[in-house]
């Protein structure tokens, strides 16, 4: 059985907008648990949580900070090698879309840059899974 990947691209938001931002606006957690699903996500969405979310049933998994006061356990650096190794074809993705450059050669309104930047991605993600 094979893994499914679900991506979420948010519409086109300022670029100085954090990732946790965009997620909460969007709210990504009530969309999430009306599929019944569950997320894997970078360091740039921890804390990404509400007052319902059970913490041993997250709805969002990312990986463990290390503080200037805390150094990481070696499973929480095992839990991030494994997590980094899970998001690597998105990230792949988002890859491709930033060596075509095409988001800095857009001259379109934002819901159509929303859109094309959304297939292009589910394409490029489709073309490294074969």
């Amino acid at each position: 059985m094979g893994t499914i990947i679900w991506l979420w691209i948010s519409a086109a938001r300022p670029g100085r907008t954090h990732d946790i931002t965009v997620a909460r606006r969007d709210h990504i957690l009530t969309h999430l648990r009306a599929a019944g699903l569950g997320a894997l996500a970078d360091l740039g969405f921890l804390g990404l949580t509400d007052d319902t979310d059970d913490s041993d049933d997250p709805v969002i998994v990312t990986g463990y900070k290390a503080t200037r006061a805390r150094e990481l356990t070696p499973g929480e650096k095992q839990a991030n090698r494994l997590l980094a190794a899970a998001c690597a074809p998105a990230e792949h993705g988002f890859a491709h879309l930033k060596t075509w450059r095409i988001r800095t050669k857009l001259h379109t309104d934002p819901a159509r840059a929303t859109d094309l930047l959304r297939a292009l991605l589910v394409l490029s993600n489709l073309e490294l899974s074969r």
